[in-house]
């Protein structure tokens, strides 16, 4: 969790996204393409560019040193990046095995209202309407918690501590 808030708190990142994401729904909900075209569209759109720099340079005899050393990822960041995601598919796995025991009958209903809510939202819109949507929100979020630092939604989400009391005292 800690990575992905010192990622998007960088100035301008929920904006690039946004841009990000109006490309990726442009292409797959307005145009009805594929996320394998998206893909190979953007690879094809890079691979020219890099080539029409690369003639540009070789023209004007600038020599771009290319170390590929300096395009990796240190290995703390890989380590960070996969326990977030085995945290977040752990997490998931837990909950669902706690409302499929039925041990938890409020667990159980809030599972059976989400998945029920996101079926009839899969039925109304595309993926690419709700992950864009979504997107909007939470780039939203993003954006009005680095506004003001004291922001009610960032010590809702944020400042959680481990006992499950928030920081101001209130039981969630």
């Amino acid at each position: 969790m800690e990575f992905k808030m010192t990622v998007l708190r960088k100035p301008g990142m929920p904006l690039v996204l946004l841009i990000c994401g109006s490309l990726v729904y442009y292409h797959c909900a307005i145009c009805n393409s594929s996320m394998v075209s998206l893909l190979c569209d953007v690879l094809i759109v890079l691979l020219c560019s890099f080539a029409v720099l690369g003639m540009l340079f070789r023209q004007m005899n600038v020599s771009v040193p290319v170390d590929p050393l300096e395009w990796q990822i240190s290995q703390e960041t890989a380590n960070k990046i996969a326990a977030c995601m085995a945290n977040t598919i752990g997490a998931t796995e837990s909950v669902l095995r706690v409302a499929a025991s039925g041990h938890d009958k409020k667990l159980f209903l809030k599972v059976v209202v989400v998945l029920y809510f996101l079926s009839a939202l899969g039925r109304v819109a595309s993926g690419a309407t709700v992950a864009y949507a979504a997107l909007w929100f939470v780039s939203l979020i993003f954006c009005t918690s680095n506004l003001s630092p004291e922001s009610t939604c960032q010590s809702q989400f944020l400042n959680k501590k481990r006992d499950g009391t928030r920081v101001g005292g209130q039981e969630s």
